[in-house]
């Protein structure tokens, strides 16, 4: 049990940190591109994907491997904007940058912290 609840978490933390990442890269594409005449911006949709797995854990239920099989981060192109304020998606999008840098972050930290715990537990069992 121990090992799966193991793997389920870091493999949890895996799939956020790669929708994270592909997000940063997205959101980066669309400022790039904010001022191109009928540019479509996309996003990353990953969080409802994750439906099963958050309503387990609300439930106080274990997230298994098998809830997490098909879950992927998915770039889905918005439809393009013909008269949108310029200015105004441009601080979205950096907005949503900043957003997404503090997520990414606090995964990389909290990976850092789990693996540490990881650690002192072997450290102990080995005495």
């Amino acid at each position: 049990m121990f090992g799966s609840t193991e793997a389920v978490t870091v493999d949890m933390v895996r799939l956020a940190l790669d929708a994270s990442s592909l997000r940063q890269q997205t959101i980066a594409h669309n400022i790039a591109n904010v001022n191109t005449p009928g540019f479509a911006p996309a996003r990353v949709d990953f969080e409802q994907q994750m439906g099963a797995a958050r309503a387990a854990l609300n439930q106080g239920e274990p997230v298994t491997a098998a809830m997490l099989g098909g879950v992927r981060p998915v770039l889905m192109r918005l439809a393009p904007s013909v008269d949108a304020d310029r200015s105004a998606m441009l601080d979205l999008e950096v907005a949503d940058m900043a957003q997404n840098t503090v997520h990414y972050q606090a995964l990389v930290k909290a990976l850092g912290k789990h693996m540490s715990i990881m650690s002192s537990a072997v450290a102990e069992g080995k005495r």
